[in-house]
């Protein structure tokens, strides 16, 4: 603290006798010392931006977690500037068969310099995270493509029946702000019935005995505030302290969030408290969206999938829920 002092101290001695000294310019002039001097202050006195690492777009001060995923805010002087990569993707065969094995190319690209590589940061893990849903929201999985000497990421998968499947390729470029794109395979033939979801169903299985419950902070969930869900693992029927769990791509539990209406993508991410997980999220829409939890143990990765329904949050509900 002390440190940052000193230096704002400094910069403000050398802005001022900058000042002084073209005391005799344009009043342009004066103003454009002035807008330096400021944006030097913001990046190097001790006004940085905070931003969530996973959700750019949601800044604060130091010491604040993302209402979206839970994560700490993390200084980020380049949030909310514009992004420069997109993600080009192509599926071989482009239009697959049900079960039939495809390979799924992904390669960042630079929107103003589209020839030359892009170097991506290694996040829980992996580069990419390819999160693969079909349109009903009925299937889920979570793939990671591999980098290639051309820059290209490639993974395989198969897509279990007909319809529109649509990727999250999750990834964050090298000094760049992280990037969730949306992309699309359709599989040929014709669409099963799409699946339709009733009430919450907050308890999932996930085989071999394993389940987790999860209990929203007020017993609903709703739009527009941060919302905190308590997660219970049991095995057998006896609860398990999630610590015991095996480590997944670098935490004990990542959960994927996806709204059915217009597939609105999160990323949460549990952290564990009294052995159990404790998550954070928030809901811009009202509607149905699925979750799935995914962890490990003794080497096998399990998920769990559950339904959520989303109201729209009122004035009143706010009230009675900080009761």
């Amino acid at each position: 603290m002390k440190k940052g002092f000193k230096f704002s101290i400094a910069v403000i001695a050398i802005s001022a006798t900058t000042l002084f000294a073209a005391c005799n310019n344009s009043g342009d002039a004066k103003k454009s010392d002035k807008d330096t001097a400021k944006t030097e202050m913001a990046h190097e006195g001790g006004d940085h931006i905070y931003a969530c690492p996973m959700h750019p777009e949601v800044t604060g001060k130091e010491g604040d977690t993302c209402p979206k995923c839970g994560m700490k805010l993390e200084h980020n002087d380049n949030a909310g500037n514009p992004g420069n990569v997109s993600m080009q993707f192509t599926s071989t065969p482009a239009s697959p068969k049900a079960n039939e094995e495809v390979t799924l190319s992904l390669i960042p690209k630079l929107k103003d310099k589209p020839d030359e590589q892009v170097p991506l940061d290694v996040e829980h893990t992996k580069k990419i995270h390819l999160i693969v849903v079909s349109e009903d929201l009925s299937w889920f999985n979570h793939i990671h493509p591999e980098l290639n000497a051309d820059g290209s990421y490639t993974v395989k998968e198969k897509f279990p029946f007909p319809g529109k499947y649509t990727l999250f390729a999750d990834y964050k470029p090298s000094g760049a702000n992280h990037t969730v794109d949306n992309l699309n395979v359709t599989v040929a033939g014709t669409a099963p019935a799409a699946k339709t979801y009733g009430s919450d169903r907050l308890t999932g299985a996930g085989g071999d005995g394993f389940s987790v419950s999860l209990t929203p902070e007020g017993g609903k969930f709703l739009t527009n505030r941060p919302m905190h869900i308590n997660g219970v693992m049991m095995l057998n029927g006896k609860e398990v302290n999630v610590n015991t769990l095996e480590d997944y791509l670098g935490a004990k539990a990542h959960m994927v969030v996806v709204s059915l209406a217009d597939k609105k993508y999160l990323h949460v991410h549990p952290s564990v408290e009294g052995g159990k997980f404790d998550l954070h999220t928030t809901f811009d829409k009202p509607g149905v969206y699925r979750g799935w939890i995914q962890y490990q143990s003794k080497g096998k990765v399990y998920t769990s999938d559950f339904v959520f329904n989303v109201a729209e949050g009122t004035a009143t509900d706010m009230k009675e829920m900080k009761h």
